[in-house]
């Protein structure tokens, strides 16, 4: 059945799984979007579903019957990790379109089956990593995409949080390489246009002793290579006290890309001390608030004209795969090939 119509299109109905922190940025988005309605959420906790779901003209629901409703016709999985592949599934089931935040899954083998229930369905997923997405991060891509510095040859990725999140969180997320580095994954991959052939992982606790405590590291530094002999480097930090650090550098043989730190404002300020600006915006709900929007449009626009989702399932199980090989290179202290 066709929902409403904005102009000459039918707008997209949906149901979004996860009423929490990310729930609510896409809730918004979808609301805002002229070719979309939030129908219904879902969410373990009916009050938080509620509130949510009333903000936006929405119903609060159980994921049965919103899956069964035939004016749904695409869902959105911005809730905890581990119940990403059970909606995933459910909604391929029900012939529905699905976008899914990362990871698919911490377990690589559950991806996998994950994926082929989606080849049995005939079904497809557009995968949340919305720094692609970013103004700056895309203008780049285009240029190096457009050959303007040549045949790319190193990539450095700094991606840094203001302070680490709770222990609670830290015990459940996989750890850095599979909750945090997942992300910067994705972008090696995107930016060097090549899967990294082999990965070496080094790690330290130097933030908090508790996230040593809990099993995880703080620091890191990861190292790709590519079949091409193409480097990337990424650096990774649960606390950045000046901010949400995250910049990226492509060098290639006839120049270099850089794309720098989002400031709150442009403005400089200079005395006989020094030049002041203002620091890094604080955390990725600021600084990728845009990517967020344009993600969600590139998702609808998929689904309305039936092209193809970008990034999809085989770029959530390619940069699980990577996170998987830094996992294994740290532990051993070896070089992983992929």
């Amino acid at each position: 059945m066709a929902g409403p119509r904005q102009g000459d299109a039918p707008v997209i109905e949906i149901c979004q799984f996860g009423a929490g922190r990310i729930g609510r940025v896409h809730a918004a988005n979808i609301a805002a979007h002229p070719g979309a309605r939030l129908r219904y959420v879902v969410d373990v906790d009916n009050a938080a579903a509620a509130a949510l779901a009333a903000a936006h003209g929405a119903e609060a629901t159980d994921a049965e019957s919103a899956l069964a409703d035939p004016d749904v016709s695409a869902i959105v999985i911005a809730s905890s990790t581990d119940t990403h592949v059970g909606f995933i599934e459910a909604g391929a089931r029900a012939g529905k379109a699905i976008f899914c935040e990362k990871p698919i899954h911490l377990d690589l083998r559950r991806v996998d089956a994950c994926l082929s229930v989606l080849d049995e369905c005939n079904a497809s997923i557009f995968v949340g990593f919305n720094r692609r997405f970013d103004p700056s991060f895309a203008a780049l891509k285009s240029a190096v995409r457009e050959g303007q510095i040549g045949r790319v040859e190193m990539v450095s990725i700094t991606s840094r949080d203001p302070a680490p999140p709770p222990i609670d969180y830290i015990k459940v997320s996989g750890g850095l390489f599979r909750d945090m580095m997942i992300h910067d994954f994705d972008m090696a991959r995107w930016l060097l246009d090549e899967e990294p052939a082999e990965v070496f992982a080094t790690g330290s606790c130097l933030v908090d002793p508790a996230i040593g405590a809990a099993g995880d590291i703080d620091t890191a530094l990861v190292t790709l290579k590519a079949e091409s002999g193409a480097l990337c480097q990424i650096s990774n930090s649960r606390r950045a006290v000046y901010g949400y650090d995250q910049r990226i550098e492509v060098l290639g043989a006839r120049g270099m890309l850089r794309a720098e730190n989002r400031l709150p404002t442009s403005v400089e300020h200079a005395t006989a001390d020094g030049i002041r600006t203002d620091p890094p915006l604080h955390f990725f709900l600021e600084r990728y608030e845009e990517a967020y929007k344009r993600e969600l449009a590139s998702f609808l626009d998929a689904v309305a004209g039936g092209k193809i989702f970008s990034p999809g399932g085989e770029d959530g199980r390619a940069a699980q795969a990577l996170a998987e090989a830094a996992v294994t290179s740290f532990e051993s202290g070896n070089t992983v090939r992929v």
